[in-house]
Parts: C-alpha cells; sequence; structure tokens
C-alpha cells in the first residue's frame, strides 16, 4: 500500500511530494510516476525528519503533567500554597520543578513548613534537576532507612543516597493505573511535540525496573521508546544498554556534581563523586566484550576527569579501535574541556546533552554562575568545542528537568549564553534528529529513498501530524 504526501516542503531539497510503502521512504519529488492508495494533501506545510529525544524520564514527566507542577512556583509560599490545595488524604502526593535560586527567599521550605501543610499525606517534590526532593515526614516514615543515610537532612532537603531511598518508597507508592496514565500523557505528550522516539534513561535510583517494563510494554500510536538502564550488572530485557543515567555524580544545582574545586556560595563542599576512573573502566570494558552500549551521567570537572581516565583505562584493555566502534555515551558533559572533548571523540563516545540547561541556568548571571562564579559557570555545556573536537551530539530535555521542546532546544543551541559556543541552525537540528539515532547506535534522521519513513508535519513550529516507520502516531485535531 502506498501513501502519497503531496503539497509539502520537504526538508533538504526541491521535493514538494513523498511516497511511502511498508514504513520507508520510496520516492521523492514533484510529480509522482506511480499510482498511490491513499494521498495526503498536507496543504504546503514543512516535513522534516521527526526528532528524537535521547533523554527522558517518562513516568516522572508523566507525573508532573497529571500531579504537581512547581515549575512556575515563583516563591517558596507558592509552593506550600500548591501542597495545600492537593495534601488532605494518604495518597502520595507528587510534584516537580522547584527552583530556590529563583525565589525572593532564596531558600526551599523547611520540613517543618511543609509538614504544617501537607499534615499526614506522603509528599514528594523533586527540585528542578531531580537530584534531591523535599519530603514530607508522612514519606520519610515509609523509607526510614534514609535517616542512616549519606545526603540526610533533619530539615531541609535531601539528596545522595537518602533522597534515593525516599524516592524509591515514593514511586512505590505509586499504583499500576497512575503509571500508566503518566506514561501515556507523556508519550501523548511527545507525539504532540514532533517527537518519534525517546530515550528513558531508567535506573534502580530513578524509576525501577517494573517501570521500566511498563513502558517498554507499551503499545499503540505512541512514539518508540529505547530504554537504558542506569546500573551495573546484568541488564533487565529489552534494554539498549547499561548506559544513561549511571551516576558518576549528582546536579551542580543541587551542589553534588563533583567539582575539582569548591562551589563559590558552598566553599565547604566540592560535590560527591560517586566511582572512580577504576570502576569506569571495569563498566566499559565489560560492556564493550558483550556487545552493549556503556554510559554513564557525568556533569562536574572531577567527575569528567574521572570518566576519561576510565576510558583511558578501559582503551588500553580492549584496543581504541575496539572501544571506539561500541559508540558507549555520555549523558550532559557539562564541564569538559577541549582536550577532554578530543579524547572522548578518538573513543567514539557520543554525548547526549540538554541545550535547555543552558537557555535556564547558563551565562555569566544564573544558576551556573551562582554555584561556581561567572568565569566557571559560563563554560559550560560548550556545544561548539565538542563539535569541533569530533564528538557527535545527540539532544534531550531531560524531561522533566526542562520541557520536551524541540525547538525551543533548536533555539537554545543556536543562541548559546556564551559567545562561541552556539551552533548553527542545520547543525543543532541534526543533533535533535540524526544524532538521537546515532546515541542508540542506529541511523536514521534523513529523508531519502529508503529511509524509514519517520517525519513530523510542522506549519511554523506547530506539529500537525507526527509518523514513525510510516504509521501515524499524532495528528492534530
Amino acid at each position: 500500500m502506498t501513501t502519497l504526501y503531496t503539497n509539502a516542503a520537504i526538508r533538504g531539497g526541491d521535493a514538494t511530494a513523498m511516497a511511502v510503502e511498508d514504513g520507508r521512504v520510496t520516492w521523492l519529488g514533484r510529480d509522482f510516476p506511480g499510482q498511490a492508495t491513499n494521498t495526503v494533501d498536507l496543504r504546503g506545510a514543512d516535513v522534516a525528519p521527526a526528532f528524537v529525544d535521547a533523554h527522558v524520564h517518562a513516568t516522572s514527566a508523566g507525573l508532573l503533567r497529571t500531579g504537581l507542577d512547581l515549575t512556575a512556583a515563583e516563591s517558596l509560599s507558592d509552593l506550600l500554597d500548591g501542597v495545600r490545595e492537593r495534601a488532605g488524604t494518604d495518597v502520595l502526593l507528587w510534584g516537580h520543578g522547584w527552583d530556590e535560586t529563583r525565589w525572593p527567599e532564596n531558600r526551599p521550605p523547611s520540613r517543618a513548613e511543609l509538614d504544617a501543610v501537607a499534615g499526614g499525606t506522603p509528599v514528594y517534590l523533586s527540585r528542578i534537576d531531580v537530584h534531591s526532593a523535599l519530603v514530607s515526614t508522612a514519606l520519610v516514615d515509609l523509607a526510614p532507612s534514609a535517616r542512616t543515610r549519606p545526603g540526610w537532612t533533619d530539615d531541609g532537603p535531601l539528596a545522595r543516597d537518602a533522597h534515593h531511598d525516599v524516592r524509591r518508597a515514593a514511586l512505590a507508592s505509586i499504583t499500576p493505573d497512575q503509571r500508566e496514565a503518566a506514561q501515556l500523557a507523556f508519550l501523548r505528550h511527545a507525539a504532540a511535540m514532533g517527537v518519534a522516539c525517546v530515550h528513558e534513561c531508567a535506573g534502580p535510583d530513578i524509576s525501577g525496573a517494573d517501570d521500566l517494563a511498563a513502558l517498554l510494554g507499551r503499545s499503540g500510536d505512541l512514539p518508540r521508546v529505547i530504554g537504558y538502564w542506569g546500573a551495573f550488572g546484568a541488564a533487565p530485557a529489552g534494554v539498549a544498554g547499561l548506559a544513561g543515567d549511571l551516576f558518576v555524580d549528582g546536579a551542580l544545582g543541587s551542589r553534588t556534581a563533583a567539582l575539582r574545586e569548591p562551589y563559590t556560595d558552598r566553599p565547604d563542599t566540592r560535590g560527591a563523586l560517586y566511582h572512580d576512573a577504576r570502576r569506569i573502566a571495569e563498566h566499559v570494558v565489560a560492556c564493550t566484550e558483550a556487545g552493549t552500549q556503556a554510559g554513564f551521567h557525568v556533569i562536574g570537572d572531577a567527575a569528567v576527569a574521572e570518566v576519561v581516565a576510565g576510558f583511558t583505562l578501559a582503551a588500553e584493555v580492549v584496543g581504541e579501535s575496539t572501544l571506539a566502534a561500541a559508540r558507549h555515551r555520555l549523558e550532559h558533559l557539562e564541564m569538559v574541556t577541549a582536550e577532554q572533548a578530543g579524547v572522548l571523540a578518538g573513543f567514539g563516545v557520543v554525548a547526549s546533552v540538554q541545550p535547555l540547561f543552558d537557555a535556564t541556568w547558563g551565562g555569566r548571571d544564573r544558576m551556573y554562575a551562582e554555584r561556581l562564579g561567572p568565569d566557571r559557570g559560563s563554560a559550560l555545556n560548550p556545544l561548539a568545542t565538542l563539535v569541533e573536537e569530533g564528538v557527535t551530539l545527540a539532544f534531550g530535555s531531560d524531561t522533566p528537568v526542562t520541557p520536551l521542546d524541540p525547538w525551543a532546544a533548536v533555539r537554545a543551541a543556536v543562541e548559546h549564553r556564551t559567545p562561541r559556543q552556539g551552533l548553527d541552525r542545520d547543525r543543532a537540528f541534526a543533533a535533535h534528529t540524526v544524532g538521537g539515532w546515532a546515541a542508540a547506535r542506529e541511523t536514521g534522521g534523513m529523508l531519502d529513498v529508503g529511509a524509514p519513513a519517520t517525519f513530523a508535519v510542522w506549519r511554523d513550529e506547530t506539529c500537525l501530524r507526527t509518523v514513525l516507520a510510516g504509521h501515524t502516531i499524532y495528528e492534530v485535531p
């Protein structure tokens, strides 16, 4: 069966029509010489390869749509008012997105203040970076081990292992129906944004094996999900690799990213380094020899140095060419030098990066500068340097950390807040399409004869239709 799409402006050439059969592009041009089974008039709309989001957390992002969205909270009082309106039962209240650096109080609420509005409701409110969280005493009571774990505080946000413990308890409190609703809400939203594939970065401290299995089992008119498991050891069924959010360190906002020099606004800490070069190398070697992808979450400069050292050790074991052929990946890679980028490029590493991090926190006057000082803070996310050194980029959102909004990510990459670190629009678009498939060790993101018919139809930046391998997964109502 041949479907002919007509009256379109197709990216990459002067074709105005495209024929699709068995999920692949079979013809591009102006006057179709064959017979079409179906014809779709696109009424002058733009057609381009569909986006790939290379780093998502589907359930958490879906819960942001169905739970308490704190991304617009402008003060401590806004957060407490939101909890007060939703609390009052013994059902878990899940929220996300608070950022105290934007508030006049410049601090999060205490646990006592949160308990006062939550009552007996278990409350879990992740910070915008998801590396710390405000929790009510009722939730702590479901994870009492957190009280003796690193990252515990008696009255403030929890981080590190204490945070992981309460997050697991919160996730365990989500019912199967809540999980299904959240995952479907997220996937349908992704399709409506012109995204045909997402990389789920799961793990034992993030979402759990049951959550990942449920997500990978979803079917219907939905984007494709490529799953990663951020842990050492055996991989759950159906995942593409032991990669994604396997944490070498934490995040800058929560001051858990591992730094060589102390945080400017907290000189008593350099963050948290969870794994050393030897452990990193062991993982990379094991995955390379098993034919699976390895990868890590890495943000701070001390963590990046450890990862580069680990990959160097791994290359000594398996050989540089073998290592490069494995196409391992790193998430975020925010504080990387040109020299380190060159080394990683030689090892075939793909950088899964988030341009909206720079748009939200970059430059000399926002959160990165507050945490690190303007010189260090404005040197983060050096997209142009990575490209110049030969590193393949794959763009993503890390949603719910930043919104799933691929055109906004493209703009953020072009309009980088640090001079000379922006990309041209075509290169940025390629990183959100071709790069996303490359990060999963696949080929895609091009509309050529013989290529998968995976594309989106646009009127300006409004998605009218998303097609995955010839099948429409979204059409504007």
